[in-house]
């Protein structure tokens, strides 16, 4: 439908990548772009034909005021309407429980929208999570949802929580981060336990880069070393089938956090309920560990993201890559307009 639109406004957006799918989702010809900003820069970005500078809050209300009257047709509403609930329908149908004792990311994101509360605060930051979130996490509350997107920000997620409980100190704050984001900035735990501030934490244990690994793959690049692997002292890779020995639950229980394990089970999911719900009634900091698959993938949308490919490669997979991107590049418009 963004493909399609005449007019977008845009309220405080940069237009950044994600927004824009790399300049590529907004196809129409004559689209016009009203974008309100209240930084010059960001509200002429792109050549934007009528760009406002002005507070966001103040321009909503005086558009909510000159568009009282307006209204679109009936089909357009009913078409929004369908396209919603054809979504909805995807997203009951990711959050299934599998069975599977490695369950896939948006298993878990379902686990704990059912076992939270409405005005519980989900934190993340980066990897996979953010965009997972994004289609699948149905925001219930105003303040329900504190997501970093731009910037991919490891680490932040723990930090950031300790920062949301404290803004919101009536509220439970739930921090999901994957071992990787976890392994960058995980200190901060010491800091919940210094100073009584309580957050749960679930830590996605899936041995690896999720999201840059999925990325890789898609340029063509087979998850080059982005998997916890130890180097094979032959082909000095890091692709074999032995695990490092990382123990992130005990590394989060040395720190004197709370720590519940979750164990590869065909029953995974009905065990991170319960645990979402033992450490909702705490008073202190709880981490719960899970085991997941990397492979098994939300929904898709049909973003692109401007991930430039080799030009030169002896890989197959590079080559279609290279092909693949070359056909989406040339969708991609200079100006917005």
């Amino acid at each position: 439908m963004a493909g399609e639109a005449d007019v977008v406004i845009g309220i405080g957006t940069r237009y950044s990548d994600f927004t824009t799918a790399s300049r590529t989702v907004f196809q129409d010809p004559d689209v016009t772009f009203v974008n309100i900003n209240v930084t010059s820069f960001d509200a002429y970005k792109h050549g934007s034909q009528l760009p406002i500078i002005a507070d966001a809050r103040e321009a909503i209300e005086a558009l909510a005021g000159a568009l009282s009257e307006y209204h679109v047709d009936a089909a357009y509403a009913a078409k929004i309407a369908a396209e919603k609930a054809a979504w909805d329908d995807l997203v009951d149908e990711a959050f299934l429980p599998s069975g599977l004792a490695l369950p896939g990311q948006p298993e878990i994101i379902g686990a704990v929208q059912a076992a939270s509360d409405p005005t519980d605060v989900v934190v993340q930051a980066a990897g996979s999570l953010p965009g997972d979130l994004h289609k699948l996490w149905r925001v219930r509350e105003a303040l329900g949802y504190h997501v970093e997107y731009a910037f991919s920000t490891m680490g932040y997620e723990i930090a950031g929580g300790l920062g949301v409980r404290r803004a919101a100190p009536d509220r439970d704050v739930i921090v999901m981060v994957g071992d990787g984001s976890y392994l960058m900035l995980h200190t901060e735990l010491v800091t919940a336990v210094a100073e009584g501030i309580k957050i749960i934490v679930v830590l996605i244990q899936n041995q690896g880069y999720a999201s840059i690994g999925h990325l890789s793959e898609t340029v063509g690049s087979e998850r080059f070393g982005t998997l916890y692997r130890k180097q094979d002292p032959e082909t000095l890779d890091f692709q074999g089938s032995e695990i490092l020995p990382v123990d992130l639950a005990a590394n989060a229980r040395s720190y004197g956090v709370d720590v519940i394990e979750i164990e590869p089970t065909g029953n995974s999911i009905a065990e991170l309920s319960a645990a979402i719900a033992t450490a909702k009634a705490s008073d202190t900091t709880t981490l719960i560990h899970i085991n997941s698959d990397p492979l098994i993938y939300a929904p898709d949308g049909a973003g692109w993201w401007d991930v430039p490919v080799a030009k030169a490669s002896t890989i197959p997979s590079t080559q279609k890559a290279l092909e693949e991107y070359l056909v989406e590049q040339a969708k991609q418009r200079p100006l917005l307009g």
